[in-house]
Parts: structure tokens; sequence; C-alpha cells
């Protein structure tokens, strides 16, 4: 995009005008005047003569020189481009993904399993969600950040992609399911967060049986912190009738203020993400850089050629004796 600093030089153009008038006028009349002339006594001979390659570019240095002039008050007037960077604000909420890495988070009941079902329509989610600041927890036995908040969603995906249930299987953590722990994590994410809305989406496939924070323990904390906490349970209608505690699920919704859902296949998980995108938006400010740049040396250049051609052409091809 191309602006200018000093505008008020163009009104120089308006010297064109009697600039072209008087050569329209006053210079075509009395040009007889000024230059040598050959008195004959019949021009009949030359009527029908063809116009020679001088005669058809005689007003050319003319042109030119009303375009070098043109160019030269385009420099002055200090075209500047800018970068596509600014200030400004968007529809955007923080937002903390925490999911079970469990191993049983490898069952096959959702295609391809639960883990992969998971991972891909949170993928969507972020995908969907571009203004966002979105991080991501993982828990098992214990919890850990793989993802801060950020609008980094390339970073994020990848991060994302990298998640998988055999840290637990290969002992790397404690395996089991430590909602409280992940909740807990999440919520640390948060509570620095400067949004009006802050949201913790927590998805796993079992009872809390692990970590040293309960999750309705958790769930107060996000409450006086102002986060608004939404409950995921996945697995098919008969796993989550024994395996899931949707009583606890559903306590730490609503103490969040948020909801619970059930989700026994991949339809329902997906219309569950599709749901929560439906969240109040909070505006954030996107900090982009911006910096203005002098592009009057391409116009200054272009008049100078034009000036030489210019010059060129009245001392060779269109030379007046």
């Amino acid at each position: 995009m191309m602006e200018f600093s000093q505008p008020i030089y163009f009104l120089l153009l308006l010297l064109l005008v009697p600039y072209i008038l008087w050569y329209v006028l006053w210079r075509n009349r009395g040009k007889h005047k000024m230059e040598a002339s050959l008195t004959i006594s019949d021009a009949f001979v030359y009527k029908n003569a063809p116009m020679s390659l001088r005669q058809r570019f005689i007003h050319l240095p003319m042109i030119i020189r009303c375009a070098a002039f043109v160019l030269i008050v385009t420099a002055l007037a200090r075209p500047q481009t800018r970068n596509a960077w600014d200030n400004r604000s968007v529809e955007g909420i923080d937002i903390m993904l925490a999911i079970d890495i469990s191993t049983s988070m490898l069952t096959q009941d959702l295609n391809p399993n639960r883990i992969e079902a998971a991972k891909n329509v949170a993928a969507a989610f972020i995908a969907d969600r571009p203004n966002d600041n979105i991080g991501l927890t993982v828990f098992a036995g214990e919890a850990f950040t793989q993802c801060p908040l950020t609008t980094d969603h390339a970073s994020l995906l990848n991060l994302l992609k990298n998640v998988r249930p055999d840290l637990a299987a290969t002992g790397l953590i404690s395996d089991g399911t430590a909602i409280g722990m992940g909740l807990a994590n999440a919520i640390s994410r948060l509570k620095d967060s400067k949004a009006k809305s802050k949201v913790v989406i927590l998805l796993t496939d079992g009872a809390n049986n692990m970590g040293d924070i309960s999750p309705l323990t958790a769930a107060q904390i996000a409450k006086s912190l102002g986060i608004r906490v939404y409950t995921i349970g996945v697995g098919s209608k008969r796993v989550a009738a024994y395996e899931i505690d949707a009583t606890t699920l559903k306590s730490i919704a609503a103490t969040g203020d948020g909801n619970f859902y059930l989700a026994t296949n991949n339809k329902e998980l997906r219309q569950i993400y599709s749901d929560i995108d439906k969240l109040e938006k909070s505006r954030i400010l996107v900090k982009k850089f911006s910096k203005k740049y002098e592009a009057y040396q391409p116009f200054a250049i272009a008049a100078l050629l034009m000036l030489l051609l210019e010059m060129l052409l009245r001392l060779t091809l269109l030379r007046r004796l």
C-alpha cells in the first residue's frame, strides 16, 4: 500500500494546464515567426505527401517533458510504503485444551482410537479460531504443558500432532487419570491472562484416580479466577456407563460455569467442539509491527531518464535548425 507524506505538492500539477495551453495556442501561432521558413508559389504538390517519422513524433518531447514533471511532483509528495502490519483489535478468547493421554485413550471404540479422534477434532477447532490464544495441557497420572497460550497455531498444531499416549505406557510419565492435576495445569496458564473470556476444555475417558489436587478443588480455583470450564467424557456408550465419572465431570463444569458433554462416537465429538466454538468472544489486541519506507527513488530516477530522453531527442531525431 502506498501513501504520500506531502500530498500538497500535487497542486503543482495545475501548472501543466497553462503550459499545455501555451504549447497548443501561442507557440503554434508564433512558431512561423520564430523558425526559418521557405516561401513557395504553390504547396499543392506537398498536400498528399506522407508524413515523415520526424513529423509524427514532433510533439513527443513536450509529452515526455510533462510526464517528467508529473514524476518530479510525485517524488516531492514523498510516496511511502508500509508493511501490512499494524495494531488492531480482533475478536478472541484465551483457551487451554486439557487432553487425557492415559493408555486407555488408545481404545478403538472411536475411529481410529480415542486419542487420535480427539486430536483430529481439536486440530479442526484450532484451525477455525485463528484469532485466539490457544494452549495445550496433557495429562495421565501427572500433567504437563505441551504448549503455552499462543497465536502461533502452526506450532501448536505440530505439538498437538506429536501427542502420544505411549508416554505413560513406556514409563516416561505415570499412567492413570489425574483430572485435577490436568485442570490445575491448564488453569495455571490462564491465571495471568488479560482476556475477558478464559476457557478450559478438558477431555478424558476415565475417572480421577491420581494426583495431589482433586478435580473439584481445581474447579473452585477456576471459578475464583473467572475461568469457564467445559468437560468432555469420551468413550462408547458401554464404556461411558462404567468408566467415565460423569458426576464429577458435571460438577466441574457446573462449578466452572461451563457444560458437560459425552462423546460416544466421532460425530458427537465433532458436534461438541462445534458447540463450544460458539462461545462468546472477547476483544484482544493483536500487535503488529508497522514501518514506513520512502519510495520516491523510482519516481525520481524515472523523471531523470525522461528528461535525458527528451534532451537526446531534441539533439538528434527531432533537432531543429
